[in-house]
């Protein structure tokens, strides 16, 4: 049988902009090895599996091309536009189980279409890093770094390094033997470097995640990694206002955009809001 997908601009509202996320309604039924195929096929960083829960109103599997994640900013979006085009979730409140628990989506009916915020779960602080060995992995010096850079996940474990400025953005050259160095020594993913100040007058933070292979080089836009960088901020008091809004991908051409709300004090966050638009760009039928 052939199964129904679609492919969604996320954290944007026009065609071509935000990160690209496939979402395939395979009702739960692909083994890992072949959704894994599948995102290389494509060529995107992630793609989502969509099919039933006994525990929410839909189940989210997310896979990269390389292995499967429990929690990924941008797909979730992607899945809840998806749905939301398709009638199959309806404005109001959609319960999705992830792997890293279920995390509730907000949709809500707008003149210029759905909005979609998800509220990722309390961010978890770990391990605080070298900046010289952060630093490295970006080709970069410690002093660029602002602050000690350290592991922070709302589902899904980033090394939230901030920098002086984008200039220091503009100069990331992965070194990926230090970026190899930073990922087995604290069990993360790439670090996701961020600058105070948007990439145009609405924004208050640009921020970049730079990949290493196989993945592709750089993602668009990264919801998951964004709502970690919100807590660090939020939590080493570097804005004044759990209120921002956070901007990515502009320098790839694929502008996007996510509004954030950290929710709870400095000291005991209780999760973070993270919402934006999706833009169904193609639809059609696998077969396997």
């Amino acid at each position: 049988m052939p199964m129904d997908f679609d492919w969604v601009d996320a954290f944007t509202a026009v065609p071509f902009g935000g990160n690209g996320c496939a979402v395939v309604y395979d009702e739960g039924g692909l083994d890992p090895e072949t959704c894994m195929t599948f995102v290389r096929e494509t060529g995107l960083v992630e793609c989502t599996f969509i099919g039933p829960s006994d525990v929410a109103d839909v189940k989210i599997r997310y896979f990269m091309n390389n292995m499967e994640i429990p929690f990924a900013g941008h797909p979730t979006l992607a899945s809840v536009a998806s749905l939301a085009d398709r009638g199959r979730a309806k404005p109001g409140l959609l319960r999705c189980e992830t792997g890293a628990g279920v995390i509730p989506v907000e949709i809500e009916t707008t003149a210029d279409g759905p909005r979609i915020t998800m509220t990722q779960v309390a961010p978890v602080f770990g391990d605080t890093m070298d900046p010289a060995l952060v630093a490295a992995a970006g080709g970069l010096s410690a002093d660029d770094i602002v602050g000690t850079p350290q592991v922070v996940s709302t589902g899904l474990p980033f090394v939230i390094a901030v920098v002086k400025d984008k200039e220091c953005l503009r100069r990331l050259s992965p070194d990926f033997d230090a970026m190899r160095m930073v990922r087995g020594t604290h069990d993360t993913l790439e670090p996701f470097w961020v600058s105070l100040g948007g990439e145009t007058e609405a924004g208050d933070t640009f921020s970049r995640l730079v990949l290493a292979p196989p993945l592709p080089p750089e993602d668009p836009f990264t919801g998951s990694a964004t709502g970690a960088m919100a807590s660090y901020l939020w939590h080493h008091g570097l804005i004044d206002s759990p209120r921002f809004v956070a901007e990515q991908g502009h320098w790839m051409g694929r502008p996007g955009r996510a509004d954030v709300e950290v929710l709870g004090p400095r000291d005991a966050i209780e999760g973070v809001r993270v919402g934006g638009r999706g833009h169904v760009l193609m639809r059609g039928y696998l077969n396997l």
